[in-house]
């Protein structure tokens, strides 16, 4: 099982490097050792809610992104900041 999850944070690292936030987020839960489900049941929301953040294909509401953040231990920069590189 601890292979999975290394072999897991090293995929979500290397696509993090887009710097995208969905991916941000979902870096952040795989370090955190959390599953989708698990994440949403700390933050009150669907599996699907937490899916679909992580797909880009929901934009969450600043109450919900402030609950992701902390149930992450992160600052909503980290999870959610998008940087434009020029």
């Amino acid at each position: 099982m601890q292979d999975l999850v290394d072999i897991m944070q090293c995929i979500c690292y290397i696509a993090c490097m887009e710097t995208s936030p969905r991916l941000n987020m979902k870096l952040a839960r795989v370090e955190k050792g959390l599953s989708q489900q698990e994440l949403a049941d700390v933050v009150e929301v669907t599996r699907q809610t937490i899916g679909l953040i992580e797909k880009g294909n929901y934009n969450p509401t600043l109450s919900l992104c402030m609950k992701i953040a902390r149930a992450l231990d992160r600052t909503l920069d980290t999870v959610f900041w998008e940087e434009r590189i020029p």
